[in-house]
């Protein structure tokens, strides 16, 4: 796990990017795509984050809190992470 930093100190540059893409309403839902970063370190985030969406379309109400929690571990990581809900910018703002 990465080390915090002091309030201080410039931030590092991210990590990696990834792109969780909404594939539809027929399982599986979701796809973990990359755009850079360390392969093993994504493959392990992908893992962690189908492993909370795999069956969760974005209607679910437990989708919100898995998103939340998708979205913390993103951050613990220092990835950049986007979301593809397959809807207009204005609909994914009010998600």
């Amino acid at each position: 796990m990465p080390e915090a930093t002091s309030p201080d100190a410039p931030p590092e540059p991210p990590r990696g990017h990834v792109c969780v893409v909404y594939l539809g309403p027929v399982a599986p839902h979701w796809e973990v795509e990359s755009r850079f970063g360390d392969r093993a370190l994504v493959e392990e985030f992908r893992q962690r984050v189908l492993a909370r969406l795999v069956l969760l379309p974005p209607h679910d109400p437990q989708f919100r809190r898995n998103r939340e929690r998708v979205a913390r571990d993103a951050e613990r990581e220092n990835l950049i992470l986007e979301w593809d809900l397959g809807l207009p910018e204005e609909h994914e703002q009010g998600s």
